[in-house]
Order: structure tokens, then sequence, then C-alpha cells
């Protein structure tokens, strides 16, 4: 693992910041696991991860989704389960649903709620928050509009925040992608970071932008420049 790590990073000049097609091209090349290694993107932000007012937070559907199908599981009530089963959600139900968590059951990536049924997941929060499970309506995940939100979730709608050093961390494909669609993820998620700057925030917004496979050395992008 160290070897193979070793001889990627002689591809990589640490010095250098590369464009967007530069370090997408390079990825690929850096990504020498045995498997399909996700890619990684890490923004660092000019902003006070302390102040809940600059706080960066927000959903994007990639257009080129995450090369990974992720496990939707929802809590409603009624015709709303209907309409999970109907947008393929792997998971539904209720209370039933609420109680296998409370057993310890979490064998689903994202959960959706429908505001109702807030008041009854709270009895499993503790479970769900620190694992980042938690339904939230700034993720898109407490919602009424059960059918879009799961299939968008389905097609690799994707929620970015930043953690408490400032910096976001997000999944922009895999390695088997095409160089061209992990350049179209990675821009479109930039310019929803940018779109989603705290109007408190002052000085220099995004400090730097570098890319990474799952086993692979960091690649720092010229942000500076037309993507």
């Amino acid at each position: 693992m160290v070897k193979r790590f070793n001889e990627a990073s002689k591809l990589v000049d640490s010095n250098k910041l590369y464009s967007v097609k530069e370090a997408t091209g390079l990825v690929k090349q850096t990504a020498k696991a045995k498997f399909d290694e996700s890619i990684e993107i890490h923004v660092r932000l000019g902003i006070d991860p302390k102040q809940s007012d600059q706080t960066v937070r927000g959903t994007i559907l990639l257009p080129n989704g995450i090369g990974k199908t992720r496990k939707v599981a929802v809590i409603a009530k009624g015709e709303k389960q209907i309409e999970a089963k109907d947008a393929g959600a792997d998971n539904y139900g209720s209370t039933d649903i609420i109680d296998d968590i409370a057993k310890g059951w979490l064998d689903f990536d994202v959960l959706v709620a429908t505001p109702d049924s807030m008041k009854d997941l709270s009895k499993v929060a503790k479970i769900l928050g620190p694992k980042g499970l938690m339904p939230n309506p700034k993720s898109g995940t407490v919602t009424f509009d059960i059918k879009e939100t799961v299939k968008a979730l389905k097609k690799g709608r994707v929620e970015y925040k930043n953690d408490s050093y400032g910096i976001i961390h997000c999944s922009v494909g895999k390695a088997s992608f095409e160089q061209e669609k992990i350049a179209e993820n990675i821009i479109s998620l930039v310019e929803a970071i940018q779109k989603s700057k705290p109007s408190t925030a002052k000085g220099q917004y995004i400090k730097s932008i570098s890319i990474s496979s799952t086993m692979g050395p960091g690649i720092y992008i010229d942000h500076n420049q037309k993507m």
C-alpha cells in the first residue's frame, strides 16, 4: 500500500496548481488500487466554522452522479410510503423502521422523513445524529416530496457541508469515470459552493481546492483560473 502510494506521488508536483483538466487526468493515473477508487474533492474555505451564520451547506445533483447507488430508507405515513416504494426506496415504513433503528439496524446510506414523522424519529436522534444520518430540512431529507427526493438521491444527489476546520469534503465520482465527467462534476460542485457563500464571510472565500482518489495523493487545482 505504501509503495503504491509513493509511486503515485511521484506523478504529482506538490508545488504546482493544476488546471481542472490536468488534475482530473492525473487523478485517474494515481488511482492504482485494485478496486474502483472514489474521487474526493476537498475545498478549504475562508470562513469561521465556529460561527453558525458562516456554515456552508447545500445539496446538488451532480451531472454525472457519483458512481454509487445509495441505499435510501424512508419514514413516512400513508400514501407517502407508496410514493417511496414507487420511487425506488430500499426500505420504507413508519414506527416499524424507527423501532428497527432503536435495535441497531442502520442498513442505509440516507434516511428521508416526512415532517409529520420527525416527532417519532426524535426517539432515535441520539443514534442517528452522531453518524450523520438524521434527516434535516437543510439537506433536503425532511420533505413531503418523497418521490422526487428519493429519485434524486438514487441518481447521485449529494450534500456538502463544511467540517469544524472549514473544509468541505465530497465525492465527485469514481476513477473509472471519463476524465470529462469528473471535471464536470467538480465544476458543478464548486459553482454551488460559490453560490452558498455566507454574507458574513470576509476576505478570500475559497482558499484551496484539491482532489484525490481513495488511496492516492492530493492534487491541487488552480481555482483562480476559469474552470
